[in-house]
């Protein structure tokens, strides 16, 4: 049974006559009358009463009527679903981003798109970058941005943006007089830090051990598991801390925090999404509005 019989046998059974519904689905008389006599014989049953030159609907015909008509707009529904999907009138854009980016990065692009696509339903999810590319290899986002290195095959990853890291302290702290010059003077220091597995203490991690320090020589006497957490506290006088510029400038502007004149490396800020996944038209259309040309980071 198939839709287009379904479609066909709707048509005889509203016109009571075979003739007007070939007229009505542009078909020859023989497909129609070919097209019914397949049904009944599939099932054994019969749909049609022939009176005269006229054909009614029996019992059986107008119970199967009701299903019929049921399934045909079923399939008209889904036809539409998709044909809004496609033209991007419905849909749902799964993201998850870290921290950074979410709170600092994501929020104007976010709003663009929802400018542009008013009906698409945008699920941002925030965690740290190790919550973020897991959450893309799973299936539960579409696209990740995260600004720590991701090592899985799994994901693909494109450059979106660069950000700063800056190193900054309360005030009336040593460094703000006397800045730190080698990775010793690091770690004489004592440091309020973001959690293991975000992006920013990634990336500080690795920057140590290009200086030739292990990260675990740091005196870290508190870590935290948000920038804004982080920042009360160095604010609060608990130490050195490193983050990223866009998370301190309000800071820095207010006298909450001084930067210390210390080279940190620029980091990127890296969307995500899994190799073998079709993100779908809505993440296609975001990433496509985010970078049209598009630099593959890995």
């Amino acid at each position: 049974m198939t839709l287009e019989q379904l479609r066909i046998f709707v048509a005889v059974a509203e016109r009571q006559h075979v003739t007007a519904a070939a007229r009505a689905l542009n078909l020859a008389q023989s497909a129609v009358s070919h097209a019914v006599a397949v049904l009944e014989a599939e099932f054994g049953a019969q749909l049609f009463d022939r009176v005269g030159r006229r054909i009614e609907l029996t019992g059986t015909g107008r119970l199967f009527l009701d299903e019929a008509r049921a399934v045909l707009n079923r399939a008209e529904a889904a036809r539409l679903l998709m044909a809004d999907l496609g033209a991007l009138r419905r849909g749902v854009l799964p993201i998850h981003a870290s921290q950074t980016i979410a709170g600092y990065w994501l929020p104007a692009r976010l709003v663009a798109f929802h400018a542009r696509y008013p009906s698409i339903d945008i699920r941002l999810s925030i965690g740290n970058t190790a919550q973020v590319a897991r959450a893309v290899r799973d299936g539960d986002a579409a696209l990740g941005f995260v600004e720590g290195a991701i090592e899985d095959e799994s994901l693909t990853s494109r450059v979106v943006a660069r950000d700063q890291l800056v190193l900054v302290v309360p005030p009336g702290h040593p460094w703000s007089e006397t800045p730190p010059r080698t990775a010793s003077d690091l770690a004489a220091g004592t440091w309020v830090l973001r959690e293991a597995g975000s992006g920013t203490r990634s990336e500080f991690a690795s920057f140590l051990l290009g200086m030739g320090l292990a990260p675990e020589a740091l005196d870290i006497g508190l870590e935290l598991p948000s920038n804004e957490a982080v920042r009360a506290a160095a604010e609060a006088g608990a130490g050195a801390t490193v983050l990223s510029a866009s998370v301190v400038a309000a800071s820095l502007e207010a006298g909450l925090l001084r930067q210390v004149p210390f080279a940190l490396p620029e980091r990127r800020f890296l969307m995500i999404r899994h190799r073998a996944r079709d993100p779908g038209r809505s993440a296609a259309s975001f990433a496509a509005m985010l970078d049209p040309a598009g630099t593959e980071a890995g």
